[in-house]
């Protein structure tokens, strides 16, 4: 604890064991594993025949010699390497010259090696993808677009065509026709810290007017080919692979895909739940660690909360190594184990957590810390308002990512609507040190 305490990117906290803060100890429901029911898998996308067929016109837009920077962001994308690693080498054969950019505003502590860093981690390399990775921070000022000071990368600027790839999902902190994608990654990914904290720092109300506002100005300058929309369907796969061109991104065409991807994604079959525990959060889970959509919170001064699922407490047990210390989301938690800590830089942190602006404030903050996952549960469940903790709706997730597979309490797991019991065999939940056991082994 000594030598977190003397480094100031390190939080450093007592190990407080409940028992000693209220002097008895708190019952923990038995927990049991449930699966979703869910279709069969397709056969999986042919990642190179999707690719090519949706790049075709755009590649032949494309001259011997030209440089291309594709934007790449910070998310963990179902074959996220293998898809940028397939547009490299379709490009390569045009004779043009692709390099990475990364497109992740300020993820990776806001710096050049951390941005590199994240890709890495998202096994995007020079090596794995076939062409150089340029993470430089430095950004153009494209001027001013009501009200709005916009930036571009330098890289990105200077090429001759910019292709974008990335997910398209339910944003994180508002509901609009156009959320998460390919004109969020133009606008703020490519904006670097500086074009995404000044979209971020009005928080999230008109946010999806102010990326397309900076969308707009910034494919006026830059040569941008189009994008390459990943669509991912309920069990996290590559569901479909589509390019949209600069008039489709931010436009009817993303809305549609956007449609497309909320009928694919996973909810908790709950409306209510007295305790979510919460295995893993990271930045390539979600851009706040965990969907906010998943547990019903946002944390967002002024703006509303979805109207479910209502979780009372939420524990998170670990910060992934994914992440690179970077724990914006941690506070949209109420407990955690003392261990996590050691993970969290707040460096990365809080310049992820300031460039988000008014939405970054309150999931930056770090909740109740307490010695170990037992004893952040069983506080969780002593705060929960609940009669009897022992009969309380707990919920435990590998991430919110993860959704085909919970532990639940006995008492509601035959009632989840489209899940059904794997094992309700009982077993101990913790290790006798307090450390949560794992999963069970899937069937």
């Amino acid at each position: 604890m000594g030598d977190r305490a003397r480094d100031p990117a390190r939080v450093a906290v007592p190990a407080l064991a409940l028992g000693d803060l209220v002097g008895r100890t708190v019952p923990v429901p038995e927990l049991v594993h449930v699966r979703r029911r869910t279709p069969e898998p397709a056969e999986p996308l042919d990642v190179r025949a999707a690719v090519a067929e949706q790049l075709g016109a755009a590649l032949d837009r494309v001259r011997p010699g030209e440089t291309v920077a594709l934007g790449v962001g910070s998310r963990g994308i179902a074959r996220i390497a293998e898809i940028v690693a397939v547009v490299t080498e379709l490009l390569r054969e045009r004779g043009a010259q692709p390099f990475v950019v990364p497109a992740m505003g300020s993820h990776g502590g806001a710096t050049a090696e951390g941005q590199r860093a994240v890709l890495a981690d998202l096994g995007i390399t020079e090596d794995s993808v076939g062409a150089p990775v340029r993470p430089t921070m430095e950004t153009e000022s494209l001027g001013d677009v009501d009200g709005l000071h916009v930036h571009v990368s330098r890289e990105a600027l200077a090429a001759d065509h910019v292709l974008v790839v990335n997910r398209v999902k339910s944003h994180t902190s508002f509901t609009g026709s156009i959320e998460s994608g390919l004109a969020k990654m133009v606008a703020i990914g490519l904006g670097k810290q500086r074009g995404a904290e000044e979209l971020h720092r009005l928080g999230p109300l008109r946010l999806e007017e102010r990326i397309l506002a900076a969308y707009s100005r910034i494919s006026a300058r830059v040569g941008l080919l189009g994008g390459l929309a990943v669509t991912e369907g309920p069990r996290k796969e590559v569901a479909s692979l589509d390019f949209l061109d600069p008039a489709g991104i931010g436009g009817a065409g993303e809305a549609a895909l956007l449609t497309r991807a909320r009928s694919y994604e996973a909810r908790l079959p709950l409306d209510q739940i007295d305790v979510l525990v919460v295995d893993r959060m990271g930045k390539e889970i979600s851009g706040t660690g965990m969907d906010t959509n998943v547990l019903g919170r946002r944390m967002v001064r002024g703006s509303p909360e979805p109207p479910t699922p209502n979780v009372t407490n939420v524990v998170v047990l670990a910060v992934t190594p994914g992440s690179e210390g970077n724990a914006v989301g941690l506070g949209l938690a109420d407990f955690v184990p003392v261990s996590v800590l050691d993970h969290v830089d707040l460096v990365a942190t809080y310049a992820n957590a300031l460039t988000a602006g008014l939405q970054g404030v309150q999931r930056a903050q770090v909740p109740i810390v307490l010695a170990t996952d037992r004893d952040a549960v069983a506080a969780a469940l002593l705060t929960a308002g609940v009669e009897d903790p022992a009969q309380a709706r707990v919920v435990r997730i590998q991430s919110t990512l993860a959704l085909d597979h919970l532990m639940v309490s006995r008492n509601i797991a035959s009632s989840l609507d489209g899940f059904e019991v794997v094992d309700d065999a009982p077993s101990e939940l913790f290790h006798p040190g307090g450390a949560i056991r794992p999963w069970p082994t899937t069937p």
